[in-house]
């Protein structure tokens, strides 16, 4: 009797993984900035799952083995893809860790499988392998689960918002450029706040807009923000509210 003597069961237990991984990444992303990384991946191990799971009832259904496989895999290859968004392009927290899961239970499920066959030293390896593992993983989802932010991502979701002209609601742009800022990268701050009171001014709402335009003072003022951020925002807000110029500070109707 080996380890997962039961290969029916085990099959179901690591495809339920998967399914919930993906359901899980399908969730998170209606939280993030931009949510297309963390909805095609879900999406695509979600899937994969569901198929695996009907492939159960076949004449041939897939081992164990093979299960494990394709967790390790496609485990891999979204903590590769979810570590590019999470320090490149600063869009995405939540594919690295929830990737990291499927690496894990796949590794360590081939590694079980053949380790009564490996010698000492082999299997002294692998336990330091596993455990290197099991670290990385944890510190996945301490840097990404529970302290990621993506303060820059979300002035770049409130952009883009601003300029299809979608203001309000949970994704408008003033919803994403409220969560655009942050205590590590002060100099993201004084761009969020500027596009807040220049919203809130364009709609009238002076008392929202003074609140903002105070928080930007105390950031270093329009001077701490690239004039091409200005123009960005300001151009984006005159299409879909040709008055606005007459109410911002300093400004002139064109």
């Amino acid at each position: 009797m080996g380890p997962f003597a039961n290969e029916t069961a085990m099959v179901g237990l690591v495809l339920a993984l998967c399914a919930a991984v993906g359901l899980a990444l399908l969730s998170l992303s209606r939280k993030q900035p931009f949510p297309e990384p963390s909805r095609r991946y879900g999406s695509v191990v979600l899937g994969l799952a569901l198929l695996l799971m009907v492939g159960t009832s076949a004449p041939r259904p897939p081992g164990l083995d093979g299960v494990l496989w394709v967790s390790a895999l496609l485990g891999g290859f979204g903590v590769v893809v979810g570590l590019a968004h999470m320090v490149r392009t600063r869009r995405d927290v939540v594919v690295a860790p929830l990737s990291g899961v499927l690496l894990c239970a796949g590794v360590g499920g081939l590694m079980a499988r053949s380790w009564s066959d490996l010698t000492t030293l082999e299997q002294w390896v692998d336990f330091v392998a596993l455990v290197l593992l099991t670290m990385g993983e944890v510190y996945l989802v301490f840097r990404g689960l529970l302290i990621g932010k993506l303060p820059l991502a979300w002035s770049q979701a409130g952009l883009v918002a601003l300029q299809r002209g979608h203001l309000e609601g949970s994704r408008g742009a003033i919803a994403c450029f409220e969560r655009g800022w942050a205590v590590d990268e002060p100099h993201l701050n004084p761009m969020a706040y500027l596009a807040l009171s220049r919203i809130e001014a364009a709609l009238g709402r002076s008392t929202e807009a003074e609140a903002w335009a105070t928080s930007l003072a105390s950031s270093g003022g329009e001077a701490a923000v690239a004039p091409e951020w200005i123009f960005a925002v300001e151009s984006a807000l005159v299409q879909h509210v040709p008055d606005a110029a007459l109410r911002w500070p300093n400004q002139e109707a064109s």
